[in-house]
C-alpha cells in the first residue's frame, strides 16, 4: 500500500486531516480506527461548542447526532474486534 495524499475534512469551524491510503490497485483504503476516531472527534467538538454556548446549535438535536456517530464508530471497532479475532459480528 502506499500513501497518495490527506483529505481536509471541515469540522465546525474547524478541519481534520485523515490521511488517505491507496493500494496498488487504486483502491482507496483508511485506517478503521481513524474513521472511529474521528467520527467521536466530530461529536466531542460539536457538544464543546454547545456548551460553550455557540449560537445557532441545537443541544438536543446536536446530542442526538453526538450519539448516532458514537454509536456507528462503535460498531466499526467491534466489527474490527470481530475480524481481527476471526468471528463474525
Amino acid at each position: 500500500m502506499r500513501e497518495c495524499c490527506a483529505a481536509n475534512i471541515p469540522v465546525v469551524n474547524r478541519e481534520v486531516t485523515l490521511p488517505l491510503i491507496v493500494d496498488d490497485r487504486g483502491t482507496l483504503q483508511v485506517a478503521a480506527a481513524d474513521v472511529s476516531k474521528l467520527l467521536r472527534t466530530v461529536g466531542g467538538r460539536w457538544l464543546h461548542l454547545v456548551e460553550a454556548g455557540e449560537d445557532g446549535l441545537d443541544e438536543d438535536t446536536v446530542a442526538a447526532l453526538t450519539i448516532e456517530l458514537a454509536k456507528l464508530a462503535d460498531r466499526i471497532d467491534v466489527a474490527c474486534i470481530a475480524h481481527s479475532s476471526g468471528s463474525a459480528p
